[in-house]
C-alpha cells in the first residue's frame, strides 16, 4: 500500500473529493454530477488511496476549498502539497498560479512571461489542464489569451472556470470571463 487517503466532503457547490500521502496533498476533485461519479473519478485517479479521515494539513484545504466555495476569502499558505511526480516546469507554473490573487486572473502569456518562456504559453496551458491540485493552486484563474473563461482540468468535475470565477467576484481590470462577453458592462455614464 502506498500510504494514500482520500476523502468526500460537502461544499456549496457538491460534494468534492481530496487525496493525499505523507508528502502531502496529491490531488482535488471537484463535484462531478453525483457523488458516486465523484468517487469512481478519484479511484480512478488513486487506485490504491483507502477512505479515511483527514489529518490538519488537508483539513486546512478542505476548510479552505468549502470558504472559497461560499465565496469567503481563504489561505491555502499552510497546505502542502505534494509535488513528487509533477515536471519541474509544471511545479513552477503551479508555483505562479498559486499566488495569483482571488479575483484576479492572469493568461497563459502571462505566467510563460513570468517564467521568462515566453514561447512556452502551450506547455503552460497543458501544465494547467495537469493540476491535479485544483482551487488549492487556482487554475481557474488561468485563461486563455481570449480572457474566456470556460472549461477546467481534468480535476475540476463539472464545474467551470465561469463559475467559480462568478464565486470569487472575478473582474478585476484586464481580466474577462465569458459572463463579460456575453454580459458586458454599460459604459460610466458622464456628468453633464
Amino acid at each position: 500500500m502506498s500510504g494514500r487517503a482520500y476523502t468526500i466532503f460537502d461544499t456549496g457547490i457538491g460534494r468534492c473529493g481530496i487525496a493525499w500521502g505523507h508528502d502531502g496533498i496529491v490531488g482535488i476533485q471537484l463535484p462531478e454530477t453525483r457523488e458516486i461519479e465523484t468517487r469512481k473519478r478519484l479511484f480512478q485517479l488513486y487506485p490504491d488511496a483507502r477512505e479515511m479521515r483527514p489529518p490538519l494539513n488537508v483539513e486546512l484545504a478542505i476548510e479552505g476549498i468549502v470558504a472559497l466555495l461560499r465565496g469567503e476569502g481563504c489561505d491555502f499558505s499552510e497546505v502542502t502539497l505534494d509535488m513528487g511526480g509533477i515536471h519541474a516546469f509544471n511545479q513552477r507554473v503551479y508555483q505562479i498560479t498559486r499566488a495569483i490573487p482571488r479575483g484576479e486572473t492572469l493568461t497563459y502569456g502571462e505566467i510563460a512571461a513570468r517564467l521568462g518562456a515566453s514561447g512556452a504559453v502551450r506547455s503552460v496551458a497543458q501544465a494547467i489542464a495537469r493540476n491535479p491540485f485544483v482551487i488549492v493552486v487556482p487554475c481557474h484563474r488561468v485563461l486563455d489569451a481570449g480572457g474566456y473563461a470556460d472549461n477546467i482540468s481534468r480535476h475540476g468535475g463539472v464545474i467551470s472556470r465561469r463559475r467559480l470565477l462568478s464565486i470569487e467576484g472575478a473582474g478585476s481590470p484586464g481580466s474577462k470571463t465569458l459572463f463579460d462577453v456575453l454580459l458586458p458592462v454599460a459604459p460610466p455614464r458622464l456628468p453633464g
